[in-house]
């Protein structure tokens, strides 16, 4: 079974800028979309953006020109770069490869001051 691990979750102040990491145990970013989703309190699991195995990507209007979402396949890791925090940003955020079902554990992503 693959393992999608993310780390890169903190606490930031308003306007800062975070960089969340997803790694697959096995290479399979070029086979699949990847995708993150976040998690708020109370709150259903939303989509945030996605990668295509062809490389397009998807955003949320809410992240567009704020949050970049990238991978490296040599390293079976995906990247979601977050500039421009806001407070209602924060979630626990997951990594998918929706199509396979596959979900890490979360990080939590904060954004007070």
């Amino acid at each position: 079974q693959v393992q999608l691990v993310e780390s890169g979750g903190g606490l930031v102040q308003p306007g800062g800028s975070l960089r969340l990491s997803c790694v697959a145990s096995e290479s399979i970013f070029s086979d699949y979309t990847m995708a993150w989703y976040r998690q708020a309190p109370g709150n259903q699991r939303e989509l945030v953006a996605h990668i295509a195995s062809s490389g397009s990507t998807y955003y949320t209007n809410s992240v567009k020109g704020r949050f970049t979402i990238s991978r490296d396949l040599g390293k079976s890791t995906m990247y979601l770069q977050m500039n421009s925090l806001k407070p209602e940003d924060t979630a626990v955020y997951y990594c998918s490869a929706p199509i396979r079902s596959l979900w890490g554990q979360g990080t939590q992503v904060t954004v007070s001051s």
